[in-house]
């Protein structure tokens, strides 16, 4: 019995093999977010804190401050804590888990991938902003007080939005920088923490805060009404040092680093 053989020094064309739709791609990363216990867990704990919260401070909360952007502060509290988190576990997963062999193996152009974990990220992003702003509403119809709708415009959700994605591009930006899920999630409240306090206990720094911390910078993003010129340069400076660069610098490490 004979067995057919490929001739000697044969190559497999595969020029004409259509790439891996970004679509397929996207919807992976989505599958990853909570296939895992930890990712499950985390979406779960968002949905459940924020109807928690927003259902106390319904009932106990005085009547003047039963305003539906407090209860979006309310409900949108935990995300702001926990979608960083999970933006970091998107990617340090790959390689805490060793996933990452299987992942460039089947998609080889690290970019894409890369891409297809932000795009996923902000896709969940947004989604934990409407559901935020879903159970604000709720709530506001349940618990609202008098005239719970007063100094609120639309400028107010596109702040709170800004807010949410910034958090989960910056857990992005330090799960690239760092490939350790620990170690990011541990710096990522440490360090910005710490710049905060010494920011804003040093006389000689305070006026600077704005333009460095990242925090400070994001203070007026989280009261009604319009910011200034210099409050929307103050953000983009500090977004881009503590979210843009770190990205950049994660991506960079990324697409060079070795995988085993």
């Amino acid at each position: 019995m004979s067995t057919a053989t490929a001739p000697y020094g044969a190559k497999l064309d595969v020029s004409r093999t259509p790439r891996v739709p970004m679509s397929r791609l996207i919807k992976v990363e989505l599958r990853k977010m909570t296939d895992t216990r930890s990712g499950f867990w985390l979406m779960v704990t968002m949905g459940g804190v924020a109807v928690i919260a927003s259902t106390i401070f319904g009932i106990f909360g005085h009547d003047q401050d039963r305003t539906f952007y407090n209860f979006m502060q309310f409900s949108g509290a935990p995300q702001g804590f926990l979608l960083p988190v999970l933006g970091i576990l998107l990617v340090t997963q790959e390689w805490s888990q060793r996933t990452g062999m299987v992942t460039f193996a089947l998609e080889p152009h690290r970019g894409r991938v890369l891409w297809a974990k932000v795009l996923g990220a902000l896709l969940v992003g947004v989604a934990a902003f409407a559901i935020a702003v879903a159970v604000a509403f709720l709530a506001t119809t349940v618990f609202g007080g008098h005239d719970p709708y007063r100094d609120f415009g639309g400028i107010d959700i596109v702040k709170f939005g800004i807010l949410q994605v910034t958090g989960i591009l910056q857990g992005l930006a330090f799960g690239l920088l760092l490939l350790n899920s620990a170690a990011a999630i541990v710096l990522y409240f440490v360090v910005p923490t710490v710049f905060s306090i010494l920011f804003n206990v040093i006389p000689a720094l305070q006026d600077s805060a704005p333009w460095i911390d990242f925090g400070t910078a994001q203070g007026p993003l989280g009261d009604t009404g319009n910011l200034t010129g210099t409050e929307w340069t103050q953000l983009a400076v500090t977004a881009t040092i503590w979210v843009i660069l770190p990205f950049l610098a994660g991506l960079w490490r990324v697409l060079r680093a070795e995988v085993k």
